[in-house]
């Protein structure tokens, strides 16, 4: 990364750190909880990358591991703008990641506007949400549950793959995982274009949608291996 956006980054843990520190006896912990307050806060305190500054990191994106990678964050929504940073989590093939929303969110995909059967989990590789978000405090804006050091791209994993991760195991969905407004708000109209173009979307840069076929445990720091 360019000197320019590790500036920006450490810029922006300090600040996250001082609210905290101010308002920490409004703070409900759950794990390493983040209030929505502080995800409004950090959509704001950061200068967007360029699409030149993106592109750059591209060649250490595609040397993702191939076949095991590493399950490096773990996100709970249980709410709109709330979330909620797990070391260790539970995955239903009912629930997806229990306690999550994605089960309450309507689907303009679905006939009936029920939630999205194949868009249970979504899961984003760690170089690109590291890009894009400058700071690993802002990789929760993105809005995916997974953040996993693994090559996503569609080479590597199309859609039917499966993944281990602890005791779980996961699907790869074929509905493509792009980005929205809320994107465009967090990281930038360029961030956009780069997950988006024709190489992004073959590397999968934005993520990818699953859905749990077997049931299981998965923890921070677990290995993530292609069956």
């Amino acid at each position: 990364m360019s000197e320019y956006g590790v500036r920006y980054a450490l810029a922006c843990r300090s600040r996250v750190q001082i609210l905290v520190f101010l308002r920490n006896d409004k703070l409900k912990h759950i794990g390493h909880c983040a209030p929505s307050f502080i995800l409004e806060t950090m959509e704001t305190m950061i200068t967007h990358l360029t699409r030149e500054q993106l592109e750059v990191v591209l060649d250490h994106i595609r040397q993702s591991p191939s076949d095991e990678g590493l399950l490096q964050l773990i996100v709970r929504r249980p709410s709109v703008e709330t979330r909620e940073v797990l070391d260790e989590a539970e995955l239903s093939v009912t629930d997806g990641l229990v306690g999550d929303s994605w089960n309450k969110r309507p689907s303009s995909r679905t006939a009936d506007g029920s939630p999205h059967p194949e868009m249970q989990i979504n899961i984003m590789n760690v170089r690109a949400v590291a890009l894009v978000a400058q700071d690993k405090e802002r990789w929760q804006l993105a809005g995916d549950q997974l953040f996993i050091d693994m090559d996503l791209s569609k080479a590597n994993l199309p859609a039917g793959s499966r993944i281990a991760i602890g005791t779980a195991i996961l699907e790869v969905t074929a509905p493509p995982h792009t980005g929205c407004h809320k994107f465009v708000g967090r990281f930038g109209v360029d961030a956009m274009k780069f997950v988006n173009s024709e190489v992004g979307k073959e590397l999968c840069l934005r993520g990818i949608n699953a859905k749990v076929v077997q049931a299981g445990t998965i923890r921070v720091g677990a290995s993530v291996k292609k069956l």
